[in-house]
């Protein structure tokens, strides 16, 4: 049986104090066959030790001595503070927010009414988890040729066609005009390759089941911008018009794709 990750470290620690704490345990022969050999004396240590950070305690061994009366405090206590922690780790490594969406592998460089417009899209993929009240930030990280002939890496925001949606139950395509304000005008994939063009992304949304702000962040370097291509619907009627089915595989599918200029 493979054991989750984030169990791993408790285990471990369970297993190790269970065992550092046995030489402080000399199981007394009072009586019964148990202790006739050395491998019972260390089954009685090591089971009472279990008993005792455990904090089940059935009463058939108890400690006797002021030493021993301590090392069976002290790892009571770590018992239970070994357990609050792996109870708090647990809980916050399952019960985090996150938000489930899926971004397309590439950008699409497309025509956009008089001139081109840089494109990518996303869509949630879970049930009952649809984001509210979604904003999105795109920035673009590129080199610049200073006037003394060095280049310096700058980054940019990009200006959006839409930068926020009231609800997100559908797929959302994100257009920036490379227009006259864009650090991208007139940029060919020749011209993204030498400026080391990289696109960065980041959604925040509400979460209504998880009753949170959650956040998405992806990125697109020049090697995954697409010159030409336009992306195809990916939503299309139910048979009785009645519902509108989302097609996820086919967030990746374009057309019209040509030669990089």
């Amino acid at each position: 049986m493979e054991i989750h990750r984030p169990a791993r470290p408790f285990l471990f620690r369970y297993q190790s104090g269970l065992l550092l704490h046995l030489p402080a345990y000399r199981p007394r022969p009072a009586a019964g066959p148990p202790f006739d050999y050395p491998w019972g004396k260390f089954k009685e240590a090591f089971f009472f030790s279990t008993e005792t950070f455990t904090t089940v305690g059935y009463g058939r061994v108890n400690p006797i001595g002021g030493w021993a009366n301590l090392v069976a405090a002290i790892e009571g206590m770590s018992g239970f503070l070994s357990f609050a922690l792996a109870t708090g780790l647990i809980f916050g490594r399952f019960s985090r927010p996150r938000a489930y969406l899926v971004f397309s592998d590439f950008a699409l460089v497309s025509p956009f009414k008089s001139g081109k417009a840089l494109m990518f899209r996303f869509a949630p993929y879970k049930d009952n988890h649809t984001l509210t009240d979604v904003q999105i930030r795109v920035n673009i990280g590129l080199k610049v040729l200073q006037d003394d002939l060095t280049e310096e890496y700058r980054y940019y925001d990009l200006t959006l066609e839409r930068s926020k949606v009231e609800s997100l139950p559908m797929n959302w395509t994100v257009v920036h005009p490379m227009d006259e304000n864009s650090p991208l005008r007139d940029f060919t994939y020749k011209d993204m390759a030498a400026a080391d063009v990289e696109i960065y992304v980041l959604i925040r949304g509400f979460d209504d089941v998880y009753s949170n702000v959650v956040q998405a962040r992806t990125s697109y370097t020049y090697h995954e911008i697409k010159f030409d291509g336009k992306f195809v619907p990916m939503y299309r009627e139910s048979e009785d018009g009645r519902t509108t089915i989302l097609e996820l595989h086919k967030l990746n599918e374009y057309t019209g794709l040509t030669d990089r200029s």
